[in-house]
C-alpha cells in the first residue's frame, strides 16, 4: 500500500519541487506567460482530450458538476461560521474556503491515483470550480464583468464542445484528437512546476492561524463532499474523486485574487502555504481510504 501511495504522490512532489528549487536557485521563470499558456491553450486542450473520448456519460458528467456546485455553495455558507471562529473577515476567507487547488495539484493526484478512467471526473470537478472562480470569484475581487470574462475564456468553449460530443455520442476526427492530446500533454507538468514556483515566491506570515484554518476546512470539505455525493448517488469513482478534489489545499489563485482585491493577501498566502504543506501529510491517508 505504501508503495502505491508513494507512486501517486512522488510525481506531484517532484514536479512542484522542481519549480520550487528552480526559483530558489535564482533562475527566472516566466509565471505570467506560463499561466496564460496553460490557461488559454493547455487547459482547453486537456478538457477536450479527457472528456471527448472519456468513459463518462452526460448524466454522470452533469451529476458530478451538480455535486461540485452544491459543495462549493455549502462551503460558501460555512465561511460565515468559520470567520466567526477565527475572528477574521468573511470576505477574506470566502475564496480560500470555496476554491481548492483542483488543477495544479488535484489533477495530477487524480491521474496517478485513478488513471485515465477517473481523470475525466477530476476534470469535471476542476472545470466546475473554475467556472465558479471566474464568475463569483471575479465579482468578489472586483475584476470586471464575470460574464464577459467567461465569454473570453477558452476553457468554457472546450466544455461546451465536450458536452456536445458526449450528448451526441460523437468522437473527434483522428487528426484533431491526436493534435489536442499532444498539446494537452504539457499542461499537467507545467501546472505542477508553476505550483512550486508560486510557493517559492509566496511570503507567508501568521502560519499558526493558517494551520488552524486548514484543520477546520479539511474535514468540513471532505464531509460535505461525502454527504452530497451520497445524496446524489454518484458512481463510486466519481464520489471518491469529488471527496479528494474538494480536500485539496487552498488554490494559489486565491492569493492572486486577494492581491488584486487588496484583501489581506499576506494572510491568504499563509493559507495557501500551510494547506499545501499539510496536504503532503494528509493526502496519502485520504488516498488510502478512497482507493
Amino acid at each position: 500500500m505504501f508503495a502505491e501511495l508513494f507512486a501517486v504522490m512522488a510525481p506531484v512532489i517532484a514536479g512542484a519541487g522542481l519549480g520550487f528549487g528552480w526559483v530558489r536557485l535564482g533562475h527566472d521563470y516566466p509565471v505570467a506567460f506560463i499561466t496564460r499558456l496553460v490557461f488559454n491553450i493547455g487547459t482547453p486542450a486537456l478538457v477536450l482530450a479527457s472528456l471527448a473520448n472519456a468513459e463518462i456519460d452526460a448524466g454522470g458528467f452533469g451529476r458530478t458538476m451538480l455535486a461540485t456546485s452544491l459543495v462549493l455553495l455549502a462551503m460558501a455558507a460555512a465561511t460565515f461560521v468559520t470567520a466567526r471562529l477565527l475572528k477574521h473577515d468573511w470576505r477574506v476567507l470566502l475564496a480560500p474556503m470555496m476554491y481548492p487547488n483542483t488543477g495544479n495539484m488535484g489533477l495530477p493526484v487524480v491521474l496517478y491515483a485513478f488513471g485515465e478512467a477517473g481523470f475525466a471526473f477530476g476534470i469535471t470537478v476542476m472545470v466546475t470550480v473554475t467556472l465558479f472562480q471566474f464568475t463569483l470569484g471575479s465579482l468578489m475581487a472586483g475584476r470586471g464583468n464575470p460574464f464577459k470574462i467567461l465569454a473570453t475564456t477558452p476553457t468554457v468553449y472546450a466544455i461546451l464542445i465536450s458536452l456536445a460530443l458526449l450528448l451526441t455520442d460523437t468522437t473527434l476526427p483522428a487528426w484533431l484528437a491526436n493534435s489536442v492530446e499532444l498539446i494537452s500533454g504539457f499542461t499537467v507538468p507545467l501546472m505542477l512546476i508553476t505550483l512550486g514556483v508560486s510557493l517559492a515566491n509566496i511570503r507567508a506570515t501568521n502560519l499558526r492561524s493558517g494551520l488552524g484554518f486548514c484543520l477546520l476546512r479539511l474535514p468540513l470539505a471532505a464531509g460535505l463532499a461525502w454527504g452530497v455525493g451520497t445524496l446524489l448517488d454518484l458512481p463510486p469513482m466519481a464520489h471518491a474523486i469529488l471527496i479528494l478534489q474538494m480536500s485539496m489545499p487552498v488554490a494559489v489563485f486565491n492569493y492572486l485574487f486577494a492581491q488584486k482585491a487588496r484583501r489581506d493577501p499576506e494572510y491568504v498566502a499563509s493559507l495557501v502555504f500551510c494547506s499545501t504543506l499539510l496536504s503532503l501529510l494528509y493526502l496519502p491517508l485520504l488516498l488510502a481510504l478512497l482507493i
